[in-house]
């Protein structure tokens, strides 16, 4: 079998300018919007973390001793913080579900799905620091409130991940089970959840990832958990206690990552 030479591969295709200038438009934009925001972002400050770097090295000093004093304490705050990040996934799951079908085109009419989307769009750009306190006002410091700034702000992004996996499904199977003359509501749960159940789940699990973080900054308004602990130690300057409880954190994040990459790869 003779072996085809070099010269008989075609070149790669190649684009006209005119195909390309949408491309070079968008990337130009980005370029120009790096250099605008190269000042407002004192991006020009870089050189300092190498000019004091040696302040840097003597704060880094103290959180190489942390103070396992108070331990029970800070394990006994870390999983207050995982339950109110599980309370505050759970919560949204229940809402995005529901929203997020109707905020899927194949799912609901224009009527529907645009004012839906308009609301989901406002709730992820409420802060979760602004939603705690709103919540710390109604109901007072604590860990409800944290519970309750988690859930608003995950379910306009689960509802959001939600309705987008439901506009790529396949409509076979919706087909059919309409093809029986059974109603709107038999086609959502026989033929729509069965394909998105297991990208809902992962995305879930993602987000109560993403939430054992997040609660610990609410701590900083007061909304419970490891976070109070953590800004209370910051502020009194004891570092080696601040230490302790950032490789808490650490910890338990790090667990919680690998519990969830091991539960998504079961089951995409």
């Amino acid at each position: 079998m003779s072996v085809p030479s070099s010269a008989a591969i075609p070149p790669p295709p190649t684009r006209s300018l005119a195909q390309r200038l949408p491309d070079l438009l968008v990337w130009g934009g980005v370029l120009a919007l790096l250099v605008i925001a190269f000042h407002p972002a004192e991006i020009y400050k870089l050189p300092l973390l190498f000019s004091n770097s040696q302040n840097m090295q003597q704060f880094g000093h103290e959180f190489t001793k942390p103070d396992w004093t108070d331990w029970r304490t800070y394990v006994g705050q870390m999983w207050l913080t995982i339950q109110i990040a599980l309370w505050g996934t759970g919560l949204a799951i229940l809402v995005a579900i529901p929203i997020g079908l109707l905020a899927a085109r194949n799912m609901s009419p224009p009527w529907v799905q645009m004012p839906v989307r308009w609301v989901l769009n406002l709730i992820r750009s409420a802060p979760d620091l602004v939603v705690g306190t709103i919540f710390i006002v109604a109901v007072g410091p604590g860990p409800f409130a944290g519970v309750m700034a988690l859930a608003v702000n995950t379910s306009g992004v689960l509802a959001k991940l939600f309705s987008e996996a439901v506009e790529s499904i396949d409509r076979g199977p919706v087909e059919g089970v309409r093809a029986t003359g059974a109603h709107k509501l038999h086609e959502i749960v026989w033929g729509v959840i069965p394909q998105v159940a297991p990208l809902w789940t992962s995305y879930a699990l993602y987000r109560f990832e993403s939430n054992s973080r997040s609660a610990t900054v609410l701590g900083l308004i007061g909304a419970g958990g490891i976070g109070q602990l953590l800004f209370d130690s910051l502020n009194g300057f004891a570092y080696q206690r601040t230490s302790a409880i950032v490789l808490v954190i650490i910890a338990a994040v790090t667990l919680i990552d690998m519990l969830s990459q091991a539960m998504r790869s079961r089951l995409l």
